[in-house]
């Protein structure tokens, strides 16, 4: 290999472990943590809204996966956010 495509190889992977550095902290951060909270306990008031006076197994089982969901869904704009005032 030439010396131009070793640093060439170098940058790729100086980029990459940014990149991976970033996401490490994003997995650990408190906002996200916080985020999912708030999502999920939002998601199970209203759903405990809805189905007040219904007492079924498979609907309460829907829970934790409808709040899991959104809040991975809604997530990604929260992440956004938070990487431009981390980088």
């Amino acid at each position: 290999m030439e010396i131009k495509e070793l640093e060439n190889e170098i940058v790729k992977i100086k980029e990459r472990n940014k990149k991976v550095e970033l996401d490490k902290a994003w997995e650990t951060s408190w906002i996200r943590k916080i985020c999912i909270c708030v999502l999920t306990y939002i998601v199970v008031v209203v759903y405990s809204i809805i189905v007040e006076n219904i007492n079924s197994v498979w609907l309460s089982s829907l829970v934790p996966v409808i709040g899991f969901t959104l809040s991975t869904l809604s997530l990604k704009l929260v992440r956004n956010i938070w990487e431009k005032n981390n980088k």
